[in-house]
């Protein structure tokens, strides 16, 4: 019933900047957290950037902060992640993530619906 669908990911150069979307249906957010995370080929998932949809807390990962900034627009159901300055090891496949009881950023395993993802590639 509840559907997410993450687009916006394409290549760039480092330095430039990418905007991803995440489109929700079926789920009210009602306080839930809403999160970004990134897998590079060979690695481990690892999360980006949380927000809690009640009153807008966000964290972000180490390596991206000061970089990204996560937001949410609950009058269109959208999910969005601003990327500045971006860097080649920001690569791979990023995914949007909802209804985690906790809002962290720590693990991917309390979030309970995914998108199938979107690719980002930047060239050095």
């Amino acid at each position: 019933q509840a559907q997410l669908m993450g687009s916006g990911g394409g290549s760039v150069q480092a330095g430039g900047s990418l905007r991803l979307s995440c489109a929700v249906s079926g789920l009210p957010y009602s306080g839930a957290c809403m999160a970004w995370f990134r897998q590079a080929q060979g690695k481990e998932r690892e999360g980006v950037a949380v927000i809690d949809s009640g009153d807008g807390t966000t964290r972000y990962g180490d390596s991206v902060k000061g970089r990204f900034t996560i937001s949410l627009d609950k009058a269109t159901n959208t999910l969005y992640l601003q990327m500045e300055a971006m860097k080649p090891e920001d690569t791979g496949m990023y995914y949007c993530a909802a209804e985690g009881p906790f809002c962290t950023v720590d693990g991917d395993a309390v979030y309970n619906f995914w998108g199938q993802g979107t690719q980002v590639t930047v060239s050095s």
